[in-house]
């Protein structure tokens, strides 16, 4: 705990825009979520007992997913897939937008108090970020409508948006952030892809996001999905039991 303090006490004014961000995105899914109830017709609260236990259980669920982190064959070893979006999304699909922010949050959290940080939180910003460009989607379109049809759509749409976003993320933010943080010349994280992927031409950032961080997003993006369709049926009513 106390190296997060340092860490936020060096870097105020990123931890402010990190809390900036956390605000915005929560307030975000505060109004996709009573705009979803107010279209289905319900009205339920944005808190109760059950609801914060849940959050909480599934919030440590996937800050300890986070540690497990398998390499991919076609990325540099920094970037590797892990499943900590896998309780979260089942989580949001039970309970709404603003519980997937909240859990995305506090994954983070756990997280760094845990492990702490290497990268002075921009790598805890990012996967914060490019896990509720997953969460909010997937959630509000399933918000306004619950069907298993719907939910396909849900888990279909979020991947498309975390790709994209996370995507563009990387290429306009997170690597020249990376590049700056550790005192590295951009060209050479680039070359570190290049050295793996054939497909990242040398120097040429949007390549290598193309063809490394795309494809992490989407294969990240559709395993938590299949695997979400498969066991929220069966853990629903479980999840969900006396929730109102």
């Amino acid at each position: 705990m106390k190296d997060l303090i340092d860490t936020i006490v060096k870097n105020g004014t990123f931890a402010l825009e990190f809390l900036s961000v956390v605000v915005v995105l929560f307030v975000i899914a505060v109004l996709l979520e009573k705009a979803a109830q107010k279209k289905r017709g319900v009205k339920e609260p944005l808190f109760n007992t059950r609801k914060m236990a849940v959050i909480g259980m599934f919030s440590a669920l996937s800050a300890i997913l986070m540690l497990f982190e398998v390499p991919l064959p076609f990325a540099p070893p920094f970037y590797k897939l892990d499943f900590s979006e896998l309780p979260i999304l089942v989580g949001t699909f039970a309970f709404g937008p603003m519980a997937g922010v909240m859990m995305e949050f506090i994954k983070i959290f756990l997280k760094v108090c845990v492990k702490g940080t290497s990268t002075a939180l921009v790598g805890e910003l990012a996967n914060f970020s490019v896990g509720c460009s997953f969460i909010l989607p997937a959630s509000a379109v399933y918000a306004f409508r619950k069907t298993k049809k719907n939910a396909i759509v849900a888990c279909v749409a979020g991947t498309l948006v975390m790709t994209i976003f996370g995507t563009a993320f990387n290429a306009v933010y997170l690597l020249p952030a990376f590049s700056k943080l550790f005192g590295m010349q951009l060209e050479e994280i680039l070359e570190m892809g290049a050295a793996v992927n054939p497909l990242v031409k040398s120097g040429d950032i949007l390549s290598f996001v193309a063809a490394c961080v795309a494809p992490l997003n989407l294969l990240k993006g559709a395993s938590v999905s299949v695997v979400t369709l498969l066991v929220y049926k069966p853990l629903s009513p479980i999840i969900k039991s006396g929730h109102r």
